[in-house]
């Protein structure tokens, strides 16, 4: 056993405390004066302070550091008031640290920092009691030691000798030292303690300390009594059921509801569910095994427990953030779409530097065929998730998004939980398709229900109806599809990252066709590219007779028309190798599926030519306007809504207005009858666009002039004559390339959305950018033309017009 080493204790009588001390610091201990404590020293500097303090007056200064954590304290970091103390007695330990036994002697207060090196030492004041001996000074002792001993008989740490000592003790300042010392206490409140010089009130706060300590451990008390009531109820449930269990066996009955319970309990052990699932699975299961098998909620607990064994609580997938791959991936499932792929990789940048993928919910929107759900494919192909796909089109009832409570037959989670369940991990990417098309009714407004889903602020506590619990849907990745933005609501909206993905031109779709298309048809036909080879030409002629969409679908279903011909050709020993060029695909395709030439369309005064955005992108309209004699009554047709009736008004009124300097009559609206139709009528129309489109046409036929053929315009007019920025540019742009045409009249105040077009469209297209009618009638006139005072009606014309 190793020797340690013992320095004789020090009696003092009555010392002097010097005004220059040598400072201990102290964590988390206090030192009373007139108490004694223990210390154990292991800091260098510490260890010389008490060698040098033991080889003379074995006086200093016990100060204690406002922080703990910090290894050495400084001035700085140590309270003003302490405690003076005399080492009794040391005991040096082998290993070199110290172990010394300290009296307090007297309260101190710092005064002056004398030196730093290589221990604190400082020069301090006694700070004395302030005591008034008065009759509630005396109750109030008594008091204290009353409750002390209640303490004592009530704590097992506190030994039953101090109640004795407590009592004997009839200075009030010693007894509120010793109380002190001998309670479990935080640092901070036996600090104040120290520093409280008013003895009277120092007694208060140990007094109330006291009152407070009785109350916990009373109710400590209690506790442990509840506790052990419940696991005599607990032992007595137990033996109770084995009995039924021994008497059921007897019987020959319950051996499978038994074994089918006890592979439920282990299935609740094994799974890592969180506390809220864990309670709600035993306490079902505890009702369970109450219920015999024949009773209807038997089935309804067990399904319910299935659910939630079922779920992914804690199962998660390992995302990969590898910036490379994903652009790689990106670049092989999808052609062009630059800013589409470069806004996912600044997506995928945030959450590599966050190390966390929850933020912004991604919505994409665009026409039909231009890759949205593709993307959402992608996406989880380059992290490495599980993706799984839920159509919300056309759903009304609010339940299928948070599931029905359990209260009703057949119930079952919604589809988001249900997805959860598919995907088998928490992370998955789950795609919601056709958000734009949810719809409401007496069952509820199941957008409304999807605010909580898609808000990464509030859906990790999402709450289905039919768990009844708390799960965290803020891992999951969510992406939005929709056609278009105006029958989302506000609400849902704001919680959404909007990318719009506009439609391809007819270079895109070549690329899309001959990198995607054709060898996926030929993988799907069982053809393969040495069998069937279609050429370029063959190609464009499909995109612009057979085809006219923003999107490629129809294009894609062109192709496997090809396919499946080739196929019938090789398959009937026609042929080994087929090759279809422009001529073949006309004469496999059959008739032109799409007009060659729209120009014909406004050969008449009375026809212009304009721009729509739909959600299935661009298009072109033929505004047509014609006059008969009447009082000026205005017509409309085509099933137009209110604000492009509200336009065609707007366009009348205007031209109206200005007919002097169109060289018309004053009294020729008063004598004419206006009709304006939009055809397609049955179509729904709507929106501002087309008001310098009917403009242009009231003019051209109130002019006789027609309008330029090669011309395209769209914007919204005013009763002033101004031209307004519409949206939707792109889109329109597209369209009006599909179909030919060669110039098109925008808004001055849309040339920002002139950097968006690709660049074929640019090279194609030349734009003409307006700021009132006037410009747009110079552009559409390109000669003046002489005034007709009385267009005649053209009958076999409007017979023409398609319904």
């Amino acid at each position: 056993m190793t020797e340690l080493n013992f320095e004789e204790p020090f009696e003092p009588t009555d010392v002097e405390i010097p005004s220059t001390l040598p400072v201990l610091p102290l964590k988390d201990t206090v030192i009373f004066p007139q108490s004694v404590s223990p210390l154990a020293i292991g800091q260098e500097r510490s260890i010389k302070l008490v060698d040098d303090v033991v080889a003379g007056e074995r006086v200093l200064a016990l100060v204690t550091a406002k922080n703990p954590e910090i290894e050495q304290p400084g001035w700085d970091d140590l309270h003003e008031i302490g405690t003076a103390a005399i080492v009794h007695k040391m005991i040096r330990v082998p290993d070199g640290t110290l172990r010394i036994l300290v009296q307090g002697v007297g309260r101190i207060k710092l005064d002056r920092r004398v030196q730093d090196d290589p221990y604190l030492i400082g020069e301090f004041t006694d700070l004395p009691d302030a005591i008034e001996e008065t009759p509630e000074l005396e109750a109030l002792t008594r008091s204290v030691q009353n409750e002390f001993g209640r303490l004592i008989s009530l704590v097992p740490y506190l030994p039953a000798e101090l109640e004795l000592a407590a009592a004997n003790v009839d200075d009030p300042s010693a007894l509120s030292h010793l109380v002190a010392s001998t309670l479990r206490l935080k640092t901070d409140e036996k600090q104040a303690l120290l520093e409280q010089a008013d003895v009277y009130e120092r007694l208060r706060d140990v007094l109330r300390i006291l009152n407070r300590e009785l109350e916990v451990v009373e109710l400590g008390t209690k506790i442990q009594t509840q506790v052990q009531s419940e696991m005599e109820k607990g032992q007595r449930e137990f033996f109770l059921r084995q009995q039924l269990k021994a008497i059921q066996d007897e019987l020959g009955e319950g051996d499978d509801q038994q074994a089918e319970l006890a592979e439920l309990r282990e299935q609740i052990e094994a799974k890592n569910l969180p506390e809220d699932a864990r309670k709600a699975a035993d306490r079902e299961l505890s009702r369970l095994e109450k219920l015999p098998p024949a009773a209807a909620e038997y089935g309804v607990i067990r399904t319910y427990l299935d659910w939630i064994l079922s779920l992914p609580w804690n199962e998660t997938t390992e995302d990969n953030l590898d910036l490379a791959h994903a652009r790689k991936v990106l670049d092989e499932d999808h052609y062009d779409l630059e800013k589409v792929k470069d806004r996912i990789i600044e997506y995928l940048a945030v959450s590599k530097l966050k190390n966390d993928l929850s933020g912004p919910i991604l919505c994409f929107v665009g026409p039909p065929g231009v890759g949205k759900t593709s993307l959402g494919h992608s996406i989880a192909n380059t992290l490495g998730r599980k993706f799984l796909r839920i159509s919300v089109g056309g759903v009304r009832d609010e339940a299928e998004i948070r599931g029905h409570r359990r209260t009703y037959i057949g119930a079952m989670p919604g589809t988001i939980i249900r997805s959860l369940r598919d995907a088998e991990s928490k992370n998955p990417v789950l795609l919601i398709d056709e958000i734009d098309k949810m719809g409401a009714d007496f069952r509820g407004d199941p957008a409304s229900a999807m605010l909580e889903v898609l808000d990464p602020e509030q859906n990790n506590n999402f709450r289905d109806h039919y768990l009844d619990l708390p799960f965290d849907l803020s891992k999951v990745l969510f992406i939005c599809t929709a056609n278009q933005l105006d029958t989302i609501p506000g609400p849902l909206l704001d919680r959404m990252d909007v990318i719009h993905l506009s439609g391809y031109t007819e270079d895109e779709k070549l690329g899309i066709a001959r990198k995607y298309l054709v060898p996926k048809q030929l993988e799907a036909h069982g053809l393969s590219s040495e069998r069937l080879t279609i050429s370029p030409g063959a190609l464009r002629v499909v995109i612009r007779e057979y085809t006219r969409e923003a999107g490629v679908r129809n294009l894609e279903r062109r192709i496997a028309d090809l396919c499946r011909k080739t196929a019938r050709a090789i398959a009937e020993g026609e042929t080994e190798k087929v090759r279809i060029d422009a001529r073949k695909a006309r004469s496999w395709l059959g008739a032109r599926r799409v007009p060659s030439d729209p120009r014909k369309r406004t050969a008449d005064p009375g026809v212009a030519t304009g721009l729509a955005y739909t959600p299935v992108g661009g298009d072109v309209l033929f505004i047509e306007a014609t006059a008969y004699p009447g009082k000026g009554k205005l017509t409309i047709t085509g099933q137009l809504g209110d604000v492009m009736r509200e336009s065609a008004q707007t366009a009348l009124s205007w031209v109206r207005a200005h007919s002097e300097s169109l060289g018309l009559p004053d009294d020729w609206f008063a004598e004419h009858d206006v009709h304006i139709h939009v055809p397609a009528g049955a179509v729904p129309k709507d929106g501002p666009s087309a008001g310098i489109t009917i403009a242009t046409a009231i003019a051209s036929l109130v002019r006789g002039v027609p309008v330029a053929d090669d011309l395209a315009m769209t914007g919204e007019i005013t009763l002033t004559g101004q031209v307004l920025p519409i949206g939707g540019v792109r889109e329109k742009v597209l369209a009006a390339q599909r179909y030919g045409l060669k110039r098109v009249v925008l808004p001055h105040e849309n040339e920002p959305d002139l950097g968006e077009l690709p660049p074929e469209a640019r090279k194609e297209l030349q734009f003409i950018l307006v700021d009132s009618i006037e410009e747009v009638l110079a552009v559409a006139f390109e000669k003046p033309g002489p005034v007709r005072a009385e267009p005649a009606p053209r009958p076999e014309r409007q017979a023409a017009l398609p319904a």
